[in-house]
Order: structure tokens, then C-alpha cells, then sequence
């Protein structure tokens, strides 16, 4: 198949105009395949040679303004239109289309729960081929009006709003203008809940085995869908574009959402059939958020090439938090009360959940600038690429760092001119910058070429003289003294960060070491090389970047990183405590913190966390890096024993029922840092932990997972387990398990399902790769890690980027942490079948590999 370049695009885009296309859609014809027949009106401007992109089963017939042309022309999913001449026209494609398992295209779902059956379209990037024919780039926006038949019972679901004419056949409202890859459609026997909101009908949709968790969450899910489609408006002078606002929850969807106008299709883990924290709920809220907040940049307005995915999803990331910072619900929800804010600050989240995402990807050899140069992205296969932590958390923090510096009345005046000037069109990268520089005196396009042209991540040094004799203060602060804060900067970029200042709080209550705060100020980095010098006593913590407003990594003075050892836990804002955590965790990649000091510090003060997101971000990357990667062989013992301590000290320090919350966090690391069955079996036969909380379907298949690591269960039980839950997550669970037990012939059943079968669906497939390979059961896996490298590329390119990309993440040795494995990886980069997608997640495991190695060594070193 024939990717799409940007040349192309652009030689494209100067002849045609596309003025609408009429698409019917028929789901009655089979299990494999459905009807597709498009009409594409068009114009040329000028007469010339260009193309239609379809990817059938059969291209059935093809005609021009009423002439056939001969099907068999079709290259790839190229068809030739040669010889157009200048004027309208008027295409007719009729095709048989196949339905995915793999979440690209239309993907069919049947749900093992009920035997119901739902479908639904992924057209990101370019699979809008893979249900209808299409000039598929985003600068070619068109009017799309869509008929669908279904099967009797079925609710069809699209863009605009869509009317039932009986018999199975549905008609979709015509969209305005939009791009080919926003084009959405769902269908299905689904559970809907509606309302109307704003003169609008709202609604959401999930499969009906689904129904009563979406019920049980009907209410929060509506009242933060309408808070933030209120703030939204308050922000924006464009109202919502489209005629109504559904979002489908969606079984086996790739990513966490979709942004398609009108019609936002969400991953149907958001739907919860298990316990789950706020901090999860806020998650899922901040989902919502982003993805309503593409309603306006991204469809609305859209990018013209893809070069400028950053647009979309930065500003999205980050309208996403901050508008949810900033709503209120008529609800009280969890433990708040009605009219305050839902959630705690959700840049606390950000902070610990998503901004080392940008940080990690940002030290790779595959990082890109935010605004990468338009010849970097030369056609759709590499623009995919970009999908990653600096076009999302990356871009999103430099926004905010743009908010701190140019002050959001500015900034949302800039925003405003974007919509105003683009809505229903396209916009680049200088488009957007032009208008931000409309409102503002500031000069916006050096901010842009230091910020979004560069890579890599700054670094942000303290350095604090010693105290001198100076005048008192007016207020008494003085005390006769100063200090002196000097920061160095290693990178290019400038930064307007905020600097915290505390002291000990004798008496204080709170954890360990309790610290009080002084003051606050701002400091520009770089500055003129001058100290800034402050009064009073040196304190005994000073933060760079407090308030998590820059992009940077930070390191302390060595005296204030003393007080953060004994006293992390006694920092009074969450939001700090992120920043001091970030730092601790770049300090352990960049071998600077042995990782036992990083488990040492958690065990001393998560005791104390009071912020979920900061539990559930240190307790993650503790299990999953320091413990299951960096630490070495060793010293692992000493490691997982100081996790399983936290853990449990964790379950008894909640066993009063107050915090639900933090105990089903440390009960679910407790289950994954277990050495030793027997608590777990326990738990598994009674149903329930003691103190709480009752086993549910996740806790189960979680404690499952873990016995068949340990060889403590066997096929039977997995059996039963999944007779006893059949639906999907249950599936998944049981493939998990199979593939984790310690035999030789459960391993060489799962590498066969993932490599040679081809029949797994993609969350099957993520389910069973994630079962395969475990820490401690080398001895079984070591063989297969050659193995990878082959068996992934030829399977890459059998079944296409989003299993590529799966196999990339889930199916990757990652804990072969051995220089064997490191050179055995990086000689497969020279193999020519590598797909793009696949060797963009080898290069960027095997740096990860690298580093973890480095880590490992500087232990090794120091002991």
C-alpha cells in the first residue's frame, strides 16, 4: 500500500476542490465484509493526473461522470484519475470492504457476554480507505452525508444526528465541512443514555452487557460532559459546531479516544465494571475534557498537513487539564459537595502521570520537535510516528509555560483570532503563531522557534550561596541575613518558572518532617548571570519550578535535597511534591539516585501522600523501573521486599475504611509485588481482601495473573475463572494468565497465538504479550528474545502498524536487561522489513534498554 506524501497532498490540494461526498454504508452482508458506495462530487481547477485511495476486498465497479473504468487499474489503494479534465465531476465507487480485528478501519466486536455484535470506524491518519474511497488528506475537507443499514434492533450512531426510516436503514445528518479522518460511524444494539443540553441532544452509548456500570456513572459522565461544554463556550467566542454531542464507549478501541466531531468514540475501559480511585475518574473526566476541547482545535479548525499534529493534541492535553482545574458540577461527586471543584488539582496528574511520558521520549534518539520542520514528515507513515509524549505532554507543557509568560487573556484572545480566521478550513503552524502574536506585544515567533523548533530537555540547576550579614528586613524577616540563588541552565530554552521556598515547621502536624512555606517569587531563566538574592536565613528547601509551570528537569542544591530525603512527605501542596518526585525519578534514570534511595525514600514517605495520583505515579514507576529494570540482580531481593513492606504498611494504614481510594492501590501492587502465594490464594478463596475491599472482577484476574507467575495455579482454574466471568475483560484476563504460567508449554503456545496465529484480536494480542514475559522466569524466556526480533518484523508487516505497534510495546523482552539482548536488538534495526511503526518502538525500547543498563552499571560501580 501506497503511503501518502506530503507533496502529494499539496500538488493535490491545488487541483481539486471536494464539495461533498454521499456515502452508503451496508452491515447486513456478512461477518467478513460490508457495502461500501461512495459518490464524490469534486472540482478541478485545472485539468491533470491524480488519484483516489481505497483499500477493498473487491473493487466492484468504478465510474467517472456516468463512464466506467476498469476496476482493475486499481494500484494498491491508488486509483488513477488520469486525463481529468478542468471542471466538476462526479465519482462513483462501489466495493466490498472488510471489517478489522485490529481496531484500524471498521472493527467488529462480538461480545462473548451476550453474542451481540457492534462495529465501529478508526479513520485516523488514513484508514478512512478502509471503509470508503476517499482524496484522504486534511486539507480536502468536504460535506459528508452518510446512509447506513443495519441489522433490525441496531442504533446507528454518526457525526450528526441520525433518524431510524425503518427497515435497518439510518441516515446521517450531512456534517459541514470536516476532514476525511473525522468521519465517524458506529452501529449497534447499544444502551444509551440521553439528554439535551444547551438546545443540543447529548448522549452516551455503550454495549448492552455494559449497561448497568454506564448507568451506575450515567449522571457524573453528563454533568462533567455539560460543565466543560459550558466553560468551553466561556473560553471560546466560536460555539460548538456540530448538531449534537454522543460519545461511544467502544470495545477493543487502540486509543484512550477519538475526537470525531459530534461522535467521540472512547476506549470501553472507561466504563467501569471494577472498583477504581478518583484519581481514575479524574482521569477518565480529563479525557473527556481533551477530546471535547477538539471539538473547536482540530475539527473546527484543522491542521493542514501533518507535520502539525501538535496542534491538535498539545492544545487539547492541556485546555484538557486546565479546563477541569477550573469547572464545577451541580453534583456533589466522591466526597466533595456541590458547587466546589470535582476534583484536586489535575496538573498534579499531569505532573506525575504524563509529563515524564514527555521527559522520557524527549532524551530518545527518535525525539522530534514539538513543531517538527514540514521535510521531517514527508508522509503519513512517518507523521504516525509523532503520536507520542512530546506531541501530547510536551506541547501541552510548553503551552503552559506560554500562559505563564504571555497571561491567559492574551493568550485566549490569540485563540479566539485562530478560530475566527480558520473555522471550517485548515491553519499551520505559522497561522496559529500569527494569531497568538495578534494579541500580544510579545514576540511570539522567537518564543515558538526556542520552544517548538528545538529538542531535548532542559535542565535547571540551584545553586545557593552561603548566608551574609545584611539589614534587617522591614518585616522582621531579615534576621540580619541573605542568601543567594543562582540557577544554571543546561539547554537553550528560555524559562519563566516560579521559585518555593520552606522551612521546618517545629511542631507541625503532617509526615515526616512537616515544612511550612516561606515565599514564593518569580525568577526569568536565563537572567543576567546576577544572583538573586533574598533575605532571612537560608531555608531549608528551595524548588525550582514549583508549581510545575516550565519544562525542565531540576536539580536541587545538595542541602535542600537532604531536607527532601527526610522530609518529601511534609511539603504542604501536592503540586510541589510532584515537581521533587519528577526529580527524583529523572535522577534515577540519569544514574544519578541509586535505585534502592528511590525505594527508600517511597517507603519513607508514601506512608504520609495524601494526593492518589502521586501514590499510584511513584508506586508505578517503582514496581515497574526500579524494581522490575534498574535494580540489579542482586540487590533484588532487598528491592522487592521494601515494595511488599510499602505495600502492606499501605493496606494497614487504611484498614479503617477511610481511604478506599489509596487501599485499592496498595492492594493491587501488593498482589503484583507478591513473592509468595499463599496471602493471595487466601484472598482469592474467601473473595475478598481482609478489611476490604471485596474481590472484583479486576482484583481477580489481577491475583490470578500473579499466581499463574508464581506456578500457583494452573489451566483448570484459569478455566473456571472464565466460565465464571466470559466477557471480554474476562478473556483477556485468561489470556494473560495462560501466557504468564512457568512452563515451557504455555510459553510456546503464547509466542504461537502471537506470532503465527494472526487470529488474535488486538487487545487479545496486548493481553497475551503482557502474560509472556515476566520478570524471574528467565530461565523459560531467554531463548525467545532473539526470536522477537524476527518473528515482530515479519508479523509487522503481515498485519499492519497498530499490531506493530502492540508488539513494539507489550511484546518487547524488556526484561532481558543484558548486553546480549541490547546488541541482539540493535542489529535487527538494520533489517529493511522494518515497517516504520514498529522500528520507531524497537528504537525507542532499546534506548530504554540502554539506559537501564547504565543504571545498573553505576550501582555496580559504586558497590
Amino acid at each position: 500500500m501506497s503511503v501518502l506524501t506530503r507533496d502529494e497532498a499539496q500538488t493535490r490540494a491545488q487541483i481539486l476542490d471536494v464539495e461533498r461526498y454521499t456515502i452508503a454504508l451496508d452491515l447486513t452482508t456478512g461477518e467478513e465484509t460490508f457495502d461500501s458506495r461512495t459518490v464524490i462530487r469534486f472540482t478541478a481547477r485545472a485539468a491533470g493526473d491524480t488519484f483516489v485511495e481505497v483499500k477493498p476486498a473487491t473493487l466492484r465497479s468504478i465510474s467517472l461522470d456516468g463512464q466506467p473504468l476498469d476496476p482493475a487499474l486499481l494500484d494498491g489503494n491508488r486509483y488513477p484519475l488520469t486525463a481529468l479534465a478542468a471542471g466538476p465531476h462526479e465519482l462513483h465507487i462501489d466495493a466490498a470492504m472488510r471489517y478489522s480485528r485490529t481496531g484500524e478501519g471498521m472493527h467488529r466486536f462480538t461480545d462473548p457476554t451476550d453474542g451481540e455484535t457492534y462495529v465501529y470506524t478508526q479513520l485516523f491518519m488514513e484508514d478512512v480507505q478502509r471503509v470508503f474511497a476517499a482524496f484522504d488528506q486534511p486539507d480536502l475537507k468536504s460535506v459528508f452525508s452518510i446512509d447506513v443499514t443495519a441489522p433490525e434492533g441496531w442504533t446507528v450512531l454518526g457525526n450528526g444526528v441520525a433518524e431510524h426510516a425503518g427497515e435497518g436503514r439510518w441516515t446521517i445528518a450531512a456534517t459541514p465541512l470536516v476532514s476525511t479522518y473525522l468521519v465517524a460511524v458506529a452501529a449497534g444494539p447499544w444502551h444509551s443514555v440521553t439528554t439535551e443540553h444547551a438546545g443540543l441532544p447529548f448522549g452516551i452509548h455503550c454495549r448492552r452487557s455494559l449497561a448497568p456500570y454506564l448507568d451506575a456513572d450515567a449522571d457524573e459522565i453528563l454533568d462533567i460532559t455539560r460543565a466543560l461544554y459550558d466553560r468551553y463556550h466561556e473560553k471560546f467566542d466560536e460555539p460548538y459546531p456540530f448538531d449534537s454531542y454522543d460519545q461511544a464507549f467502544v470495545p477493543e478501541f487502540n486509543a484512550g479516544a477519538m475526537e470525531n466531531p459530534g461522535l467521540v468514540t472512547f476506549r470501553d475501559e472507561f466504563i467501569y465494571r471494577s472498583a477504581v480511585t478518583d484519581t481514575e475518574r479524574q482521569t477518565r473526566a480529563m479525557v473527556i475534557a481533551h477530546e471535547m476541547a477538539h471539538m473547536w482545535f482540530g475539527d473546527l479548525v484543522t491542521l493542514t498537513w501533518w507535520d502539525d499534529i501538535w496542534l491538535n493534541e498539545s492544545f487539547a492535553e492541556y485546555m484538557g487539564y486546565q479546563t477541569l482545574t477550573e469547572i464545577t458540577l451541580p453534583r456533589a461527586l466522591h466526597s466533595g459537595s456541590a458547587g466546589e471543584a470535582p476534583f484536586p488539582d489535575t496538573w498534579v496528574d499531569f505532573g506525575v502521570a504524563r509529563k515524564g511520558w514527555g521527559y522520557d521520549a524527549d532524551q530518545r534518539p527518535s525525539t522530534h520537535p514539538v513543531a517538527p520542520d514540514p521535510d521531517a514528515v514527508p508522509d503519513t507513515a512517518s507523521a504516525l510516528l509523532n503520536f507520542d509524549g512530546i506531541s501530547y505532554a510536551k506541547g501541552a507543557s510548553a503551552l503552559r509555560q506560554l500562559v505563564a509568560w504571555l497571561g491567559e487573556k492574551d493568550f485566549l484572545a490569540g485563540i479566539n483570532t485562530h478560530f475566527a480566521r480558520h473555522k471550517f478550513a485548515n491553519a499551520t503552524l505559522a497561522d496559529f503563531i500569527d494569531n497568538l502574536a495578534s494579541a500580544t506585544d510579545r514576540d511570539v515567533h522567537a518564543w515558538a522557534e526556542q520552544w517548538l523548533r528545538t529538542t531535548g530537555v532542559d535542565t535547571l540547576t540551584a545553586e545557593i550561596a552561603a548566608p551574609e550579614p545584611a539589614e534587617p528586613a522591614p518585616n522582621g524577616t531579615g534576621n540580619g541575613q541573605t542568601w543567594a540563588l543562582a540557577v544554571t541552565r543546561d539547554g537553550s530554552r528560555p524559562h519563566r518558572i516560579t521559585v518555593g521556598t520552606y522551612d521546618h515547621a517545629l511542631g507541625a502536624q503532617g509526615g515526616p518532617g512537616h515544612l511550612a512555606p516561606r515565599d514564593r517569587f518569580e525568577l526569568d531563566v536565563p537572567g543576567d548571570g546576577t544572583p538573586t538574592i533574598r533575605p532571612g536565613r537560608r531555608p531549608a528547601l528551595v524548588v525550582l519550578n514549583d508549581g510545575d509551570l516550565t519544562y525542565a528537569k531540576v536539580r536541587l542544591d545538595t542541602a535542600s535535597w537532604d531536607t527532601v530525603l527526610t522530609s518529601l512527605s511534609g511539603i504542604p501542596d501536592a503540586l510541589t511534591r510532584a515537581v521533587v518526585w519528577n526529580t527524583a525519578r529523572d535522577m534515577v534514570r540519569d544514574a544519578q539516585l541509586p535505585p534502592a534511595a528511590y525505594l527508600a525514600a517511597a517507603r519513607t514517605h508514601l506512608p504520609h501522600e495524601t494526593d492518589l495520583a502521586l501514590v499510584q505515579g511513584v508506586l508505578s514507576f517503582a514496581a515497574g523501573q526500579v524494581v522490575d529494570r534498574y535494580t540489579i540482580p542482586e540487590d533484588l531481593p532487598a528491592a522487592r521486599a521494601t515494595l511488599t513492606d510499602l505495600c502492606r504498611d499501605l493496606i494497614r494504614r487504611t484498614e479503617d475504611g477511610s481511604r478506599p481510594g489509596l487501599r485499592l492501590i496498595a492492594v493491587r501492587h501488593f498482589i503484583d509485588a507478591a513473592t509468595q502465594p499463599d496471602t493471595l490464594r487466601t484472598w482469592l478463596d474467601e473473595g475478598t481482601v481482609h478489611g476490604g475491599p471485596e474481590l472484583d472482577p479486576e482484583l481477580r484476574w489481577r491475583i490470578l495473573t500473579r499466581l499463574a507467575v508464581l506456578g500457583a495455579t494452573d489451566e483448570a482454574a484459569i478455566a473456571t475463572a472464565l466460565a465464571a466471568d466470559p466477557s471480554a475483560t474476562g478473556r483477556e484476563g485468561a489470556a494473560r494468565c495462560r501466557a504468564a504460567l512457568p512452563t515451557a508449554e504455555a510459553k510456546a503456545a503464547a509466542w504461537d497465538a502471537l506470532f503465527t496465529d494472526d487470529t488474535l484480536s488486538n487487545y487479545l494480542f496486548t493481553a497475551t504479550a503482557q502474560g509472556f514475559w515476566q520478570p524471574g522466569q528467565e530461565e523459560l524466556t531467554d531463548d525467545y528474545v532473539a526470536r522477537f526480533y524476527p518473528d515482530a518484523i515479519a508479523l509487522a508487516a503481515r498485519r499492519g502498524p497498530a499490531i506493530a505497534e502492540a508488539a513494539g510495546r507489550y511484546a518487547f523482552p524488556a526484561y532481558a536487561v543484558d548486553p546480549m539482548s541490547l546488541g541482539t536488538g540493535t542489529r535487527a534495526l538494520e533489517d529493511p522489513a522494518l515497517i516504520p511503526a514498529l522500528r520507531r518502538k524497537l528504537v525507542d525500547q532499546l534506548d530504554d534498554l540502554r539506559r537501564a543498563l547504565a543504571v545498573r552499571s553505576a550501582v555496580a560501580l559504586a558497590d
